[in-house]
Order: C-alpha cells, then structure tokens, then sequence
C-alpha cells in the first residue's frame, strides 16, 4: 500500500516551508481580526438551488441565537474554486471562520496548525455517542475534533424521470448490461439516456461508479484509495475504463462545461431518462416540488447494489478568539442539533450525520440511504468516493481527474494508455 506525505497547498504546487509556513500563518492570524465579534463568515460551495436553500436553514439558526453571519459563497460543484480562494485567504493570514472541508484535506489543514478545536462542544454534545465511528475519525485531527459533519451524501445513485422511461418501455435497470440495453431503447423512443455534464469532476463520478460496478469495492479501495499501481494498471482497470467510455453513447453532444444540476433538470423536465450524480440531485428533485417513488424514480447505480461511496460535507473551523470563537463554537453546536440535521439533509438530499434521527419525514429514496448505509458499513461496503475528496489528496485526485476526464474525451486514447497514466501519476505523487 504506498504512503503519501500529505499537503493541502500541493493541489497548487506552493513550495513546502512546513513549520516556517505553519508558524507565519499562525502569527498572522493572531494580528488578524477581520470578522465582526459575534459572527461567523462561512465559505462554502452550496449554491444550487437546493443546496442554497439548505444552507440558508443554517444561517436563519445562527441569527436565531443572536449571531450574524458573513455568507461566503463560491460556485463549483466540485468545490475546486472554492480551495482555491481558501488557499489564497489563508496564505494571506485571514480565512473565514469556517470552510467547507472534507476528507483527506481535514487533515492537511490540521498539519498546518490552523484549525480550531472543538472537542469542548463535542464533549458537551456527546458527538462521540451521536456519529459513526467511520465519520467521527473524518472530523478528527490528532485525536481531536477541528470539523463537523453536516450530512452524509451517497454518490452511487442513479435518477430516472418514470414517464420517459415507460415511453421507452424500460424499467430502471440494475446492471450496466440493462443501463446499455435501456439506452437503446430510449434513443429510439426519442429521449436522451444519460444526462451528464462534461466537467472533470462529473466524469471522474461515473468513472468511479462505473469500476465499482465493474471490480468492486475490494478492487476500488485499492484501486481509488491505496492507489495500489497493481490494481491502477490492470485487466480489471482496463475493463472498467472500456466500460465508463461507452457511456458516451448513452449521452448528448451538448454535454461539454454542462453544470449537474442543469443535467438533473434534463431528467426533470422529460428530455433525459437518468442521470448517474450523488444523491445532492435529489435537492434539485425537492427544489422542483416533486415526489420521490412518484414524480421521479431512484436507485443504486447498476451492479452497486451492495456497495455505498460515500461523501461527506463538513465545515471545519479555524483558529479565532473572542466573540468570533463563541459565534463558531455555537455553529459547530448547531449543525449537529436535530434541528439543523432535519432541515438541512431534506433540502440537500441527504441523509443526517447523526443516525439516531427519527427520519419519518425523509422519503423512500434517503430511508434507503440511510438503510444501506448501515449495512454496508457492517458488511464492508462502505468505500470514500475518489471524485469527491474523500480517499486522495487533492494533487492526486487532480491527477486522476485529468486521465479520466482526457480519456473520456478522447478519441484515440485506448483504455490501456490511460491505465498506465494513472499508474504514472500515482507514482509521481510519492
């Protein structure tokens, strides 16, 4: 299994000071007030519309309380410019109080010694007791809490619009040998198959689903999270990779910069059949009013019935003192109540961090989540999603981004080259 030293301004390639570079941070941030006492300025990329409308829910909670709240909002599903922008505000001593961080990044931050504890309010909370040991070690840095999760996201979804699909005569398939033989089907009844979105990170979501279909979860943790170079060069990977190109048949032309959420409106408004996303499209689905079972269908993306990639959002804090620390001491507090977990994860499209939540309220498609998620955590089918910041480094996530999204796009590419590419930018990142 290779070991990586990890660096979350790698990503970038900022030359490593190490602690010269931690300790002029730091020393910044001491002279440094740029927020008003009593508030919290959040950086985050939740700017669809259902994402918009979840984390408003937070903003009304805080103010609730008496706090204020600095909106910090930056576009990009993937979230890439949003770490672009926190790089520069920490490289310049003033980041926001708090930042939409996740996975591997929680920890290189944590390095740098800017994060902010929160095992006071953890303790107070009983986060111990209330979050799966799986999502409590994501929050932790050296043992102790810097970050706080807001939901869990299962990536393997696939969505389909149930009018179109009667049309075609299709149900929603299991196997990718059904999704292909769907396609078919709903070219000819006059419909778009897949809708996507031709961005990196919208490619780098069907890659992963599509080898974990093809492999399986053993295959896909050595593949996407050990970065095994065995598993990145193989048969298996070269089948996968062959497999995640025919999707291309399945899709428009007019693909190419298209953001998810306008491809999870082609679902909606009946010009595509499915689309492969995480279930944050399911907030688009909400956002439009519609019903889960009824007005738009859900499932686990073919051939991953028994497996759960997950993604989740959390918002780590950063070293402040005074009135702003009690202001973000009260958000980390607030986003686990039930409140907040409730409110957020039915706009969302999530599911709640916290598994003890009466989830009456959700529909089938996140009882089923929070079902799955449970029993593959039991049954060892849990797996981090690659694409979305939870199994890699930034600096190599990229790197895979760009073989995945270059060998997508490509015409002359075969899918052995692009294998010995990921295995090339593996090893480059030793």
């Amino acid at each position: 299994m290779p070991s990586f030293k990890r660096n979350c301004f790698t990503a970038t390639r900022f030359p490593r000071t190490g602690l010269a570079l931690a300790t002029a941070l730091a020393a910044s941030l001491s002279m440094t007030s740029a927020h008003a006492a009593g508030e919290v300025e959040v950086l985050h990329w939740w700017t669809s519309g259902g994402e918009a409308r979840a984390a408003n829910v937070l903003k009304e909670l805080m103010e609730a309380e008496g706090y204020g709240w600095q909106d910090f909002a930056v576009a990009g599903g993937g979230g890439e410019t949003a770490m672009t922008v926190l790089k520069s505000r920490a490289m310049s001593g003033n980041p926001p109080s708090a930042a939409q961080i996740k996975g591997p990044e929680i920890q290189e931050w944590g390095e740098l010694g800017l994060l902010g504890e929160l095992d006071e309010v953890a303790d107070a909370e009983g986060w111990d007791d209330l979050l799966p040991e799986t999502v409590a070690d994501i929050m932790r840095y050296d043992g102790q809490y810097v970050a706080v999760p807001v939901n869990v996201h299962r990536v393997n979804w696939l969505w389909g619009n149930p009018d179109v699909l009667e049309q075609a005569g299709v149900e929603m398939p299991t196997t990718l040998d059904e999704l292909f033989a769907a396609g078919e089907a709903i070219r000819e009844a006059g419909f778009i198959p897949l809708a996507h979105g031709g961005q990196a990170w919208q490619d780098a979501t069907v890659f992963e689903t599509v080898l974990l279909a093809t492999g399986g979860t053993e295959f896909f943790q050595r593949a996407l999270v050990d970065l095994d170079p065995e598993a990145l060069g193989s048969e298996q990977m070269i089948e996968a990779l062959e497999t995640f190109k025919r999707l291309r048949e399945l899709m428009d032309e007019d693909m190419s910069g298209r953001d998810w959420n306008i491809a999870t409106s082609m679902v909606i408004n009946g010009d595509a059949a499915m689309q492969l996303m995480g279930d944050w499209a399911k907030g688009e689905f909400t956002a439009a009013e519609l019903t889960a079972g009824e007005d738009y269908l859900c499932a686990a993306a073919p051939g991953t019935a028994d497996a759960f990639t997950f993604n989740i959002d959390s918002l780590a804090m950063f070293r402040v003192e005074g009135e702003e620390h009690e202001a973000q001491q009260a958000l980390a507090r607030l986003v686990l109540e039930p409140t907040f977990q409730e409110a957020f994860n039915l706009a969302k499209g999530s599911i709640p961090a916290r598994p003890d939540l009466d989830m009456s309220e959700f529909d089938a498609c996140a009882r089923q989540s929070l079902e799955d998620f449970q029993r593959t955590a039991e049954e060892g089918g849990l797996v981090p999603s690659m694409a979305h910041g939870m199994a890699v480094r930034a600096d190599v996530q990229g790197a895979i981004f760009d073989v995945v999204t270059n060998y997508f796009n490509a015409r002359d590419m075969e899918a052995e080259q692009a294998a010995q590419r990921m295995v090339n930018a593996a090893q480059a990142a030793l």
